[in-house]
């Protein structure tokens, strides 16, 4: 079976260093976001809480595939793009209640809160960088990273058109990009985790 990719591997401390990171950066930034985003009343800030938390999960997910098979490794990934698509739709569970329900998102706290998750999740990125073409797993962690960064964004610009335009239905925008951002994010690397576990059990 030797070469096959169903042999455990060696744990790459590299991989776990980096891992570690970024498990608490997302950690810490979705406790701050949750926090802020249902104070500010902003279901951007909340949608990007929850694709933080969603992060979180899959650097643990990574953390516990390091030194396992290919094999484990692809469905750890897998396991990661449903649980971020899981979470997309709660996020769109949220948008609808506030639809029905009303919010006053506060634009400076959007922004403001935004802009520190931005240069974060920069820096996050630059971390996963040169994992981005590596084994599945670490694949799966560069694209919600980048993902990530693309959300603050998203987050800074709506706060800024709902302070402009004195509206909430930027914010509601956002958010509902937020979460089309992160069922991108799932499909890919499902789709990614998908075809490595078939060219894997093909070879074994």
């Amino acid at each position: 079976m030797a070469g096959c990719g169903c042999e455990v591997e060696i744990t790459n401390k590299e991989q776990k260093n980096v891992l570690v990171r970024l498990l608490a950066i997302n950690a810490v930034l979705f406790m701050v976001e949750i926090i802020l985003g249902w104070y500010a009343q902003s279901t951007g800030l909340i949608a990007d809480s929850f694709d933080m938390l969603a992060d979180a999960l899959v650097y643990a997910i990574g953390l516990y595939a390091i030194g396992k098979s290919l094999q484990i490794k692809a469905r750890a990934a897998l396991i990661s793009g449903w649980f971020q698509a899981g979470l997309g739709l709660l996020i769109l569970v949220d948008i609808v209640r506030r639809l029905f329900v009303g919010s006053e998102p506060a634009s400076v706290f959007m922004m403001a809160v935004g802009v520190v998750a931005l240069f974060a999740n920069i820096y996050c990125l630059l971390l996963i960088e040169k994992h981005r073409h590596g084994e599945v797993h670490m694949r799966a962690s560069w694209i919600f990273q980048k993902n990530d960064v693309i959300a603050n964004v998203g987050v800074i610009i709506g706060g800024l058109l709902v302070w402009m335009l004195d509206a909430r239905w930027p914010d509601l925008l956002i958010g509902s990009f937020i979460a089309m951002v992160i069922f991108n994010g799932a499909r890919q690397i499902i789709r990614d985790a998908q075809r490595e576990l078939t060219e894997n059990n093909a070879h074994c």
